[in-house]
C-alpha cells in the first residue's frame, strides 16, 4: 500500500482550512441567494440585517490579515459600521460594493492562508505576547482560524431564520 506520509501538523493544518473553505462556501451561497431587497431584511424582528451580517462577517475576516500579523485591513473604514456600532446606527454601504468586497476579501484571505507552511499556522498571532505565547502555545494562527470558522457557521445559523 502506498500511503502519503501527512505530519500531524499538516493535517491539523490542512483540516481546518478544508472546514474554513466548507463554511465560506456555505454562507457565501447563502449571500449569493439573496437579492439586494431581501438582504434588507431583518432576520427576525427587531433583530440585525442579512446586509449588515455580511459586513461584519466581511470586516471580520480582513481583520485576520493584521490579527495573524501578515499585513494590513484593506476594509478598516467598514469596522465602524459593522464593529463598533449597532445595525441601522450609520448609513451602510450598498450590497454591490459589499458582494465585490466580499469576493475580494475571501480571495486575499485565501491567497495568504494557501502560502503559510504548517509550521507558521502554530506561530504565536500578533495579539499574543512572547511571554503569553510561551506559556499558551495553542493563542496560535491556526486558532484564530478556527474561532472565525465558528462564527461563520454561527452566523449562517441566525440567517436560517429568515423568511426568504
Amino acid at each position: 500500500m502506498n500511503e502519503l506520509q501527512v505530519s500531524p501538523e499538516q493535517l491539523f493544518v490542512t483540516t481546518t482550512l478544508k472546514a474554513w473553505d466548507l463554511w465560506l462556501g456555505r454562507i457565501t451561497k447563502f449571500f449569493d441567494g439573496l437579492t439586494d431587497e431581501q438582504m434588507l431584511q431583518e432576520i427576525a424582528p427587531g433583530k440585525n440585517r442579512a446586509v449588515y451580517l455580511y459586513g461584519h462577517l466581511l470586516v471580520v475576516s480582513d481583520a485576520m490579515i493584521p490579527q495573524m500579523g501578515l499585513g494590513e485591513a484593506k476594509y478598516e473604514h467598514l469596522r465602524e459600521a459593522f464593529l463598533s456600532k449597532p445595525d441601522r446606527a450609520v448609513e451602510l454601504p450598498g450590497s454591490a460594493e459589499l458582494r465585490e468586497s466580499w469576493r475580494e476579501v475571501h480571495a486575499r484571505v485565501g491567497s495568504v492562508f494557501a502560502e503559510l507552511k504548517p509550521e507558521q499556522w502554530l506561530a504565536g498571532h500578533a495579539t499574543v505576547s512572547a511571554e503569553d505565547f510561551a506559556a499558551q502555545p495553542h493563542r496560535n494562527r491556526l486558532s484564530i482560524l478556527l474561532s472565525r470558522t465558528s462564527h461563520l457557521g454561527y452566523h449562517l445559523g441566525q440567517l436560517m431564520l429568515m423568511t426568504r
